[in-house]
């Protein structure tokens, strides 16, 4: 492959575009997690007018959506809270679950806006309980796919071997774009719920930087959404170029 031929038919021309995005769009990534972290240890360390911790926000909210058997545990780690929909636990890291802290309330609350879609059936959180055990055994085909197409070095556009290992991974990469597609608005719909109650509840320059932490957060889903986009159209670039090599 030429450089020319980057340019001189549309398969080439997919490849070379996605070539040249993937360092941006890696960059993107990197940034993004950097930030999530930074707005997050920022507000995890402003504590919030009410005392309130921030299971006790979490609490309040789900009263408030009339949703009482929701349980809680805890989990280690730092950002690592999350809602298990299948026994409707919400479960609160180390560093969000005692805190009264502004970021803490957010992510906690942002768990919680997950457990008030779950209860009213939201079409995006549905739709991605039933992806989950699809997803998680594809991706564990992933691994192996790539190690044999590319390690082996027989992921080659222009045989017949080579086309079928990029068929498979064209595949799992595109469950894992449906995924990373439905996560999307499933994410940006529990922080709108989050920030929505507690801007009726906290001062505004508080639900202000709730807010900011819930962006920051946002945008790592974006991240991954956009970092697998790129792969699947890579995997299919490859897949034209060599349908057109053997026209």
């Amino acid at each position: 492959m030429t450089f020319s031929d980057l340019f001189s038919e549309p398969a080439y021309l997919l490849y070379g575009i996605t070539m040249c995005l993937f360092l941006p769009f890696l960059l993107f990534s990197v940034i993004a997690s950097i930030r999530v972290n930074t707005v997050f240890g920022k507000y995890n360390s402003v504590p919030s007018s009410s005392g309130i911790s921030a299971q006790g926000y979490v609490r309040k909210f789900l009263d408030s959506e009339g949703l009482t058997n929701i349980k809680f545990a805890a989990v280690r780690g730092s950002l690592t809270d999350n809602f298990n929909p299948t026994n409707n636990t919400i479960s609160l890291s180390d560093t969000v679950r005692g805190s009264s802290a502004i970021g803490a309330i957010g992510v906690a609350c942002h768990e919680a806006g997950h457990a008030v879609q779950h209860a009213r059936g939201y079409f995006f959180s549905s739709a991605r309980l039933k992806l989950v055990p699809v997803v998680n055994v594809v991706s564990s085909m992933m691994w192996p796919i790539f190690i044999i197409g590319y390690i082996l070095g027989f992921a080659s556009p222009y045989t017949n071997i080579g086309r079928m290992l990029l068929t498979a991974g064209l595949v799992v990469m595109g469950f894992s774009l449906l995924f990373s597609l439905v996560t999307l608005p499933t994410e940006f719909d529990a922080s709108r719920r989050a920030y929505k109650y507690l801007k009726t509840c906290m001062l505004p320059d508080e639900a202000a930087g709730v807010k900011k932490v819930l962006h920051a957060a946002a945008m790592t889903y974006v991240a991954s959404f956009m970092v697998t986009a790129l792969q699947f159209l890579r995997i299919l670039a490859l897949l034209l170029i060599g349908r057109e090599r053997n026209k």
